[in-house]
């Protein structure tokens, strides 16, 4: 099996783009769920940010997993296939692993070095784990891309000055020391946006949410007042200092509703819900500040140095993992041939008490210790070797070797990891295998979609 990246950021596409293929939470598992029940697909996550929406899957097959991923995300978003293709990046095997890990220590992030994103490729791993679409692969590589998240910032000053789309945003705003603040949603973002109000000096921190239960929920839990949404209106005109970030789909905050409230005196809005929660044209309102997404991107976090650095700690945990995962793959091969050895060993020597019936158990025993010890010796320096040698970039080919010299059934070889395979619920038997070659990254370094991040 081998991983694939399918997704859209804001890095190659623009914040009208982005809007599209924005999933709530129910759209992100609806697709991973149905990305997962493909034929081609053994295991899938979504990782969905308010600049990004991702799909990472472990396939067998490269081309028929990215028809299918990318065909799935053109049907939950209802953007066409054509008009999606345009800005889609595809990542294969280590360029996935590479990727994830660029996006999980936040060099990939509109704010670099922004510490959020550990927190939602944590999220992408519970719920998918919830999901049961999560398996042993992708376990293994979200988890190890959490620790690479969390070396990198504690190994280098990548976070060092705390900023987050929300803290780059309320400075891009004009700051919010001494202002009264109204924070409109109530999910992880608008804790965000409260949290760093309440803590920067904000005078006073207001909380509106459709569902008022999750307002005074966030407001118990970090302070502030919890409103319902239908007093936002009369909300705004107590307030000089806006942060919307809901789910919706459609302007929450409309031109008429900024303009009243701001009525010519110096107001800040930052919008930074995907989709904007906020109608472009308050922009235009006399003393009205507007922030938006699109406005904050490529904003620089850490320094240059700490760039540099975490980009070497990823190259490395890259390395490492990839070394991981070659010595993992010639361990069914090696099981493979052990068991082999050992019925033969069982052929044999139930032949010799039909050839020699009178063999005491004594004598029976020594015979079959001694044969084992013959067969554990001959096999020793080859699976040792070849267990060695698993970690170079090449190793793989010596497992390859062992199985061909010792005519090792490749159904054995499979049925040692078959137990480990996340369970499908659907399987297409007329697939067709000429479209798709053998998973070789190399052979695959261009894929017919293109647009965004190299590996």
């Amino acid at each position: 099996m081998s991983y694939l990246v399918v997704g859209i950021s804001h890095r190659s596409a623009e914040i009208s783009v982005l809007e599209r293929v924005a999933l709530d939470p129910d759209a992100a598992t609806k697709l991973a769920l149905a990305v997962q029940h493909t034929p081609a697909v053994t295991e899938s996550a979504v990782l969905a940010t308010c600049n990004r929406t991702e799909v990472y899957a472990n396939v067998d097959r490269f081309h028929a997993g990215m028809d299918e991923v990318t065909a799935i995300l053109s049907d939950i978003t209802g953007v066409p296939l054509l008009d999606l293709a345009e800005h889609l990046y595809v990542h294969f095997e280590e360029g996935a692993v590479a990727h994830l890990f660029q996006v999980a220590v936040g060099l990939d992030s509109m704010i670099v070095g922004e510490s959020q994103i550990v927190g939602q490729v944590k999220e992408t791993l519970r719920v998918g784990q919830d999901l049961e679409t999560i398996g042993t692969g992708l376990n293994a590589l979200l988890q190890h891309a959490l620790r690479v998240g969390k070396r990198a910032r504690a190994e280098t000053g990548i976070d060092s000055a705390g900023r987050s789309v929300v803290s780059a945003g309320l400075e891009a705003v004009g700051g919010f020391a001494g202002r009264r603040a109204l924070v409109v949603g109530a999910g992880s973002m608008a804790s965000l946006a409260a949290q760093t109000l309440l803590a920067g000096g904000a005078t006073s921190v207001t909380v509106a949410n459709r569902n008022f239960d999750r307002a005074v929920a966030l407001t118990d839990r970090v302070g502030g007042t919890a409103i319902r949404l239908a007093e936002v209106p009369d909300a705004l005109t107590e307030a000089d200092l806006v942060v919307s970030c809901t789910g919706a789909r459609g302007v929450v905050l409309t031109e008429e509703m900024v303009r009243n409230a701001a009525d010519g005196r110096p107001f800040g809005v930052l919008d930074v819900a995907l989709p904007r929660d906020v109608d472009p044209a308050a922009a235009r309102i006399p003393g009205v500040t507007l922030v938006t997404l699109a406005d904050l991107a490529g904003t620089a976090g850490g320094s240059e140095h700490d760039v540099e650095e975490v980009r070497r700690i990823v190259g490395e945990e890259t390395g490492a993992f990839e070394a991981t995962r070659r010595a993992a793959s010639v361990t069914p091969t090696v099981v493979a041939l052990r068991a082999m050895a050992s019925e033969l060993v069982d052929a044999e020597l139930a032949r010799l008490d039909r050839k020699l019936p009178g063999l005491d158990d004594v004598q029976r025993g020594e015979v079959a210790r001694t044969i084992r010890r013959v067969v554990d010796k001959v096999l020793h320096t080859p699976t040792v070797r070849v267990k060695e040698l698993a970690a170079d970039p090449g190793g793989p080919t010596y497992a390859e070797a062992l199985r061909e010299l010792f005519a090792l059934d490749p159904a054995t070889v499979d049925a040692v990891t078959a137990p480990n395979a996340t369970p499908k619920t659907a399987h297409d038997p007329a697939a067709d295998p000429a479209r798709d070659s053998a998973l070789d990254p190399a052979q695959h370094s261009a894929p017919q979609i293109t647009g965004g991040e190299s590996a």
